[in-house]
């Protein structure tokens, strides 16, 4: 059953696109959807928190935020802001590969528009735990403008080119469509549809995906901070109109949470007589990925605290 909210002031129009996608997420993933209203919420305080209507809906985003963290007080990607962000961007990242990976062997169509739009969208809420790495900074703005420039294509009949395009003369700043509207980076609402921005030409030579991409089904990429496989180049022709296209329903399948890769049943340390199951060593892996962050952001005590869980889940089957 889908969650109810009131309607969404004209003020707060710019978090708009991070409630839709939060609703998209309640059933498939319940992480996405509550990580995406928070940052909603956060963004709607620093717009509005004055008018009647504004108060409304910030009150009632306050009140689903407290019982989702209360109904989900065991999920780790909730309580923890370390796994969340692992979570989150290793969806969007996800998202991103997939939708590149289409797009260079020219399989457009909605699936692609929409997976790009919305980890675009997700790279914006992992705001939320800081200031984003330069990687994602990149990945953010390719994808925001990629979907407005396939949808934009695809609307006029026109072929899209795969991959970055060069483009030596920029369209004026007011050629910026309404993909989606108005969206809100840093918590401050932008003039910029999706934050879109208007860059220099002579952008650098394309970036190649990694060889291991396949273009039939999305790869899972680090979900560590800074660990970003894509990093595509600095600049790109200025964001057509048109909007993007905001049903997720043929994705479905094919962006549930990122899955890790199980060992056997019988893995276990070399030297331990352990023999551990598949939920341990995914348990594990977890640990050192959560780590791996930590230290991303120079929070060596976390780390090292993930790493002697893991090596004692590792040796002893124990979950510290």
């Amino acid at each position: 059953m889908s969650v109810q909210f009131p309607p969404c002031p004209t003020s707060l129009k710019s978090i708009q696109h991070y409630l839709k996608t939060a609703a998209e997420h309640d059933q498939r993933d319940p992480v996405i959807s509550y990580w995406c209203r928070l940052y909603a919420l956060q963004c709607a305080l620093k717009i509005d928190k004055k008018s009647d209507e504004a108060k409304v809906l910030l009150v009632r985003l306050m009140d689903w935020l407290e019982t989702q963290k209360q109904a989900l007080a065991d999920n780790e990607s909730i309580t923890n802001d370390i796994a969340a962000q692992a979570h989150i961007e290793n969806y969007a990242l996800k998202l991103f590969v997939y939708a590149d990976t289409q797009d260079r062997a020219s399989n457009f169509g909605k699936n692609v528009v929409k997976a790009f739009y919305t980890s675009g969208m997700l790279f914006d809420v992992l705001q939320t735990f800081g200031e984003l790495t330069e990687e994602i900074m990149q990945n953010r703005k390719y994808a925001k403008w990629k979907a407005a420039y396939i949808h934009n294509c695809l609307k006029n009949g026109e072929t899209p080119i795969p991959g970055p395009i060069q483009d030596e003369n920029n369209p004026e700043d007011d050629e910026l469509g309404a993909v989606g509207g108005n969206t809100v980076e840093g918590g401050a609402g932008s003039s910029n549809p999706l934050g879109f921005y208007s860059p220099p030409p002579n952008q650098p030579s394309p970036y190649m995906p990694p060889p291991s991409a396949s273009p039939n089904e999305p790869s899972s990429p680090s979900a560590t901070p800074g660990a970003s496989p894509y990093f595509p180049p600095s600049g790109y022709p200025s964001t057509p109109s048109g909007g993007v296209p905001t049903d997720l329903a043929d994705l479905n399948s094919g962006f549930s949470s990122p899955n890790i890769a199980i060992p056997g049943s019988n893995s276990y340390p070399e030297g331990s007589s352990v023999v551990l199951k598949p939920e341990q060593i995914t348990k594990a892996q977890k640990y050192c990925k959560y780590a791996a962050s930590a230290l991303n952001y120079d929070d060596v005590s976390t780390a090292v605290n993930y790493l002697e869980k893991a090596m004692k889940l590792l040796k002893t089957g124990v979950d510290a």
